[in-house]
């Protein structure tokens, strides 16, 4: 047990932390896993890897250091936070673009890099640095009357959006717009650059709908049911199956046949083996973790953690929404993982990362608070 009278670093952690946001966080973790013992074995046997467990174990492998990075970030202060997502901005930043020449190509994108022992996705590192500097630069415009804040934003955003395109990721593309979106929208800039913004994303949309063939091919066979359908049909069919209860652990059918059940279409596994109960106490995790963040949020004096907080916790949203979205077949597939449940070593790590910075964020600090209501009187006075 950890005293309150205690001074030390992990007492005053232990209790400042949310700890209900981080219990969600690792009871997601934990789902994460046995459903990685669910649809991994059946991958490893249809590609021919003779150790039916090499996904689990490797799940494994990347869901340790994903805890400990959530753990690490959680220690840190807005500060410094800011400071290592400026840096990691510029880093991943240099890294997509030498993706683009001497990345691995899978399935015509070009979205990973080798580094060492090691293949990153740079994009998915890329995407909680964007939304905390994006955040930062909002918060430096409040009180001040030029529009460079702003500005620099809009040219921040332009250039992720040209370096995702040119992978192409649209996916990750139309999840850090609609984030960015929301996040221009709470920091309260003039209608016009709102106006501005959602004209970019709109013709962004038409163009990608024009130049890339499996955008539109996508787009189609949502809209019509026609073309390669049978991930999303069959996904959405072990859903329908499941039942209340589901068939049961190890009884599904649809890891067996769809290539990515471990990943794209872990949902639907989850529904058709552990039925909607599990399916709805995942929904239930994301949400409280959305609300429960966008509570604090609103709570909070100071701009940079609040519109930093709101951003992140709106990421994590939107990805779990788009991933379960695709499952259902509600919108056309976007190739994205479900924050810590799907297989994927980028992806786990990221997103820890970037729950480890909302944890930072979320702390209690009763100091600063006071503060700041104290700031607040005296101008009132």
């Amino acid at each position: 047990m950890v005293s309150r009278i205690d001074g030390g670093p992990i007492a005053n952690w232990w209790w400042t932390i949310d700890r209900s946001i981080l219990a969600a966080c690792l009871l997601l973790m934990g789902i994460g896993l046995l459903l990685s013992f669910a649809a991994s074995p059946s991958v490893a046997h249809r590609i021919g890897i003779a150790d039916n467990f090499h996904f689990v174990k490797l799940h494994i492998k990347y869901i340790l250091p994903a805890f400990f990075v959530m753990i690490i970030v959680s220690f840190m202060d807005p500060h410094n936070i800011r400071c290592c997502c400026l840096l990691l901005l510029g880093i991943t930043m240099v890294l997509m673009i030498l993706t683009l020449f001497a990345g691995i190509e899978i399935k015509g994108a070009r979205r990973w890099i080798s580094l060492l022992a090691f293949t990153i996705q740079p994009s998915e590192f890329m995407k909680p640095a964007f939304i905390v500097i994006l955040a930062w630069l909002f918060a430096k415009q409040k009180g001040h009357h030029n529009m460079l804040g702003y500005l620099l934003a809009m040219v921040l955003y332009a250039v992720c959006v040209f370096l995702l395109v040119l992978e192409p990721d649209i996916g990750q593309t139309v999840l850090i717009s609609v984030t960015g979106f929301a996040l221009f929208f709470l920091a309260g800039v003039s209608q016009i650059i709102i106006l501005l913004f959602l004209g970019f994303i709109i013709v962004g949309g038409i163009s990608a709908y024009i130049v890339f063939d499996y955008v539109r091919e996508r787009i189609k066979g949502f809209l019509t049911g026609d073309g390669n359908t049978f991930q999303v049909d069959v996904g959405r069919e072990a859903i329908i199956n499941g039942g209340w209860f589901g068939q049961g652990p190890g009884e599904g059918t649809v890891k067996r046949i769809i290539p990515d059940s471990h990943t794209d279409f872990v949902f639907s596994v989850a529904a058709e083996e552990y039925g909607i109960v599990l399916c709805m106490l995942i929904v239930g995790l994301f949400t409280f973790i959305v609300i429960r963040s966008l509570f604090i949020a609103i709570k909070e004096h100071e701009h940079f953690i609040r519109f930093s907080t709101a951003g992140l916790a709106m990421l994590f949203g939107f990805q779990s929404i788009v991933n379960m979205a695709v499952n259902l077949h509600l919108v056309p597939p976007k190739g994205m993982t479900l924050p810590f449940i799907s297989y994927g070593g980028s992806s786990l790590v990221a997103v820890a990362f970037a729950m480890g910075a909302l944890l930072a964020f979320t702390r209690k600090r009763p100091e600063a608070r006071m503060s700041a209501s104290l700031s607040n009187m005296v101008i009132t006075v």
